[in-house]
C-alpha cells in the first residue's frame, strides 16, 4: 500500500510497464514479419525505371530450384501469362526465389521485371536441345563463331519496352565450359549463345546481378536505345574464348556503370556491325557514357571500340575508370573494309595497374565476315581524347597505328603520367599514321603527338540524356496466384 501511495514510485512502476508491453508487442511484431515473410514470399524494396501492379513467383508455374529439373516451361509460361497485364494493367514483375534454377532459354515481354532473389541462380542448360536457333544479325551477315545462324541467348527479348532484369545480386551461371571446348576444338555448327541480348528495344534496364561462365558475351543490347546497365558482376577465366563483359552494339543514349568485370575477352566493347553489313545496316552506337568501372582482362581492352564498327560510333564518354592487370586501356580496332567511324570519344580519369599498353589503336585488324568486303571502305578515326590519366607498371605507353594514306586524326592526350615496368620496351612510344597533340605527358610523347604546353584535352559538360533518367524505389509483395 505504501509503495502504491507513493507518487514517484508509482510513476517509475508505470514507466517501466510500458517499457515491457513495448518489447513484449516489439517481439509479437516482429514475428509476425518474419512470419508473413516467409509464408508469403517475401516482401522487399529494390530500385527501378519502372515499378509493377503484378507479382508471380516461379513456383507458381511449376518451377522447381533442384538444380536438375528443367524449367524452361515454367519461365515461358509464367511470363505469357503475366504478359497480359502490359501498359495499361500496370506491368508485372516476376520472382525467382531461392535456388538453383535450370533452364534453357526463354523470351522476355514488355512492362515487365525479371527479378532474381540474392540466393537463386539461373543455371543455363548444356542441353542443346533446349537452344533454339536463331537468323544472323543483319548487321553482321553471318555468326560470330560459324557461318549462318545463331543459338538464341538465355535470356532473350525483341521488340520490348520498360524492361527490367535485376535482383538483389542474384547469379546467372552460364555454364560455359562446354561451349569453350566445343569453339577450341572447332565442333560448334552455330554462334555459342550470350547470357543476355535485347534487340530492336526501348527503355532496358540490367543491374544487381551476378553473370558467371557465359558461352561467349555476357550482355548484348542491339538495335536499341534508352539502357542502363548497372552493379553487374561479370566473371569468367581469363583465357576463356570471347567472353565479352557488356557490348553495347549499334544502341543510343546507353548508360553503364558502377560494373565489375573479369573477362577473357574486352569487358566493354563498343560495336555497330561487321563490314558491308554493317556499312549497309548503318545503325551506329552513339550517346554512350561508361564510368565507375573496374577490370580485369589480361589479353584485351579495358574498353574496346570496335572491331566491328562499320555502323559507327560517336560521343562515347568514359570516367573515373580502374584497369587492373589488363592488356590495354583503350583499344580502337578497326580496319580497311571496315567502313564507318569512330569519333567524338571522351576519355578521363583512368587508372590503370599492370598493363602491356596505355593507349591502343589500331588499323590493321582483320577478320572479315566473308570475301565481299570493299578494299575502298577506309574507316575515319578522329577527334580522340584522353586526359587525366595515370598508370603503373606499363610494358608499352603506346601503340597507335593509323591507316597509310588515311591517318588518324584529332587525338588528344593530356594530363597523363605513366611509369613503365622495369621490363618495358626500349621504344615506349611507336606512333604510325596518326596526328595529333599533348600535353603533360609522361613519358614524352611520339613526335606525332605535338606538344602544345597548357592543353586540355576534351570532355563535354552537358549531360547525356539517358544521365538525367532516374530510378525509382519500388516495393515487392508477393501473392498467390
Amino acid at each position: 500500500m505504501e509503495l502504491l501511495n507513493s507518487p514517484t514510485k508509482l510513476h517509475v512502476m508505470k514507466v517501466v510497464l510500458v517499457l515491457v508491453l513495448a518489447f513484449l508487442s516489439a517481439k509479437n511484431v516482429n514475428g509476425r514479419r518474419r512470419h508473413h515473410h516467409n509464408n508469403i514470399k517475401g516482401c522487399f524494396e529494390y530500385s527501378a525505371i519502372s515499378c509493377r501492379a503484378h507479382t508471380a513467383s516461379l513456383t507458381d508455374f511449376g518451377g522447381v530450384g533442384d538444380g536438375t529439373t528443367s524449367n524452361t516451361k515454367a519461365f515461358q509460361t509464367a511470363i505469357d501469362h503475366l504478359s497480359q497485364y502490359g501498359s495499361s494493367g500496370g506491368g508485372s514483375l516476376l520472382y525467382v526465389p531461392p535456388g538453383k534454377w535450370l533452364t534453357g532459354s526463354f523470351n522476355l515481354t514488355s512492362h515487365f521485371t525479371l527479378f532474381l532473389h540474392q540466393d537463386a541462380v539461373l543455371l543455363a542448360t548444356q542441353d542443346e536441345n533446349e537452344w533454339a536457333v536463331i537468323d544472323p544479325l543483319p548487321s553482321y551477315g553471318r555468326g560470330r563463331d560459324a557461318d549462318g545462324g545463331r543459338y538464341i541467348s538465355l535470356i532473350f527479348g525483341t521488340n520490348l519496352t520498360d524492361v527490367v532484369i535485376t535482383g538483389n545480386n542474384g547469379t546467372i551461371n552460364g555454364q560455359g565450359g562446354v561451349w569453350w571446348d566445343k569453339f577450341h576444338k572447332g565442333e560448334l555448327t552455330y554462334t555459342r549463345p550470350y547470357l543476355i541480348e535485347i534487340m530492336y528495344s526501348t527503355n532496358i534496364q540490367i543491374s544487381n546481378l551476378t553473370l558467371i561462365d557465359s558461352p561467349s558475351w555476357n550482355v548484348h543490347p542491339i538495335y536499341s536505345s534508352n539502357i542502363i546497365i548497372q552493379g553487374i558482376t561479370i566473371l569468367a577465366p581469363v583465357r576463356s574464348p570471347n567472353t565479352d563483359g557488356i557490348n553495347p552494339d549499334s544502341c543510343t543514349n546507353t548508360r553503364i556503370e558502377d560494373c565489375y568485370i573479369v573477362s577473357g575477352d574486352d569487358c566493354v566493347a563498343v560495336k555497330s556491325g561487321w563490314d558491308e553489313y554493317g556499312i549497309a545496316y548503318g545503325m551506329p552506337t552513339k550517346q554512350l557514357v561508361i564510368r565507375r568501372l573496374t577490370c580485369i582482362s589480361p589479353t584485351s581492352a579495358v574498353i574496346a571500340l570496335g572491331s566491328e564498327m562499320s555502323g559507327g560510333i560517336q560521343d562515347v564518354r568514359a570516367e573515373d575508370i580502374l584497369a587492373i592487370n589488363s592488356e590495354s586501356g583503350v583499344r580502337i580496332k578497326t580496319g580497311i573494309g571496315r567502313g564507318g567511324y569512330v569519333k567524338d570519344i571522351y576519355v578521363k580519369g583512368f587508372t590503370m595497374k599492370t598493363m602491356k599498353w596505355a593507349f591502343w589503336m589500331t588499323g590493321n585488324y582483320g577478320s572479315h565476315p566473308d570475301d565481299k568486303w570493299d578494299p575502298n571502305a577506309i574507316p575515319i578515326i578522329q577527334n580522340i581524347n584522353y586526359r587525366d590519366m595515370v598508370a603503373e607498371n606499363v610494358t608499352m605507353a603506346a601503340r597507335l597505328e593509323g591507316i597509310s594514306g588515311d591517318p588518324f586524326t584529332g587525338i588528344c592526350i593530356s594530363n597523363v603520367t605513366i611509369e613503365m615496368s622495369k621490363f618495358a620496351k626500349k621504344l615506349s612510344w611507336n606512333c604510325t599514321d596518326i596526328e595529333g597533340i599533348s600535353s603533360d605527358v609522361t613519358p614524352q610523347p611520339c613526335d606525332a603527338l605535338a606538344v602544345q604546353g597548357g592543353k586540355t584535352c576534351d570532355f563535354p559538360e552537358e549531360n547525356l540524356p539517358i544521365e538525367d533518367v532516374k530510378v525509382q524505389l519500388c516495393s515487392y509483395r508477393a501473392n498467390y496466384m
